[in-house]
């Protein structure tokens, strides 16, 4: 029988990455990320909000670049999978821990002030090429197909 592992996570970093090296030299970057979900309590009728925290492990030049670019409030989006581990603490009680082990991302929202350059910037509604003289729009019925 098959199975799928795949989570999608969209939030915000809680803080600040922590990058570490393994001794082998490969990068590893983990994050806490919060997810929010709002309802209407239905007694009271009033708007509450749940937030649930994951944290994600990210691996290799994924991990380099996590640890670079992404801040405590950045928005995010991860693809990834579950991976729980198992350990004993120090009184001897087992523990568990689950993480998503991340396979991509993408950062979200607006670019931070003087990161890039107006020329990577969406173009406005009125630059478009179907609007601009000359664009599409500036063509008539010839259109030889």
């Amino acid at each position: 029988m098959a199975s799928v592992n795949k989570v999608i996570i969209v939030g915000n970093v809680g803080r600040d990455p922590e990058t570490r090296y393994m001794p082998s030299g490969d990068a590893v970057t983990n994050i806490s990320v919060a997810t929010s979900d709002r309802y209407k309590d239905k007694q009271t009728g009033e708007m509450k909000e749940n937030t649930e925290w994951h944290r994600i492990a990210f691996f290799g030049k994924l991990a380099e670049i996590a640890g670079q670019y992404l801040k405590k409030g950045s928005q995010v989006y991860v693809e990834g999978r579950l991976r729980t581990r198992k350990w004993t603490d120090q009184s001897g009680q087992e523990k568990y821990s689950t993480e998503i082990i991340a396979d991509s991302m993408q950062m979200l929202g607006a670019r931070m002030a003087g990161s890039g350059d107006a020329g990577d910037r969406p173009k406005s509604p009125e630059s478009t090429p179907s609007q601009a003289p000359g664009g599409l729009g500036a063509m008539d019925d010839d259109i030889p197909f």
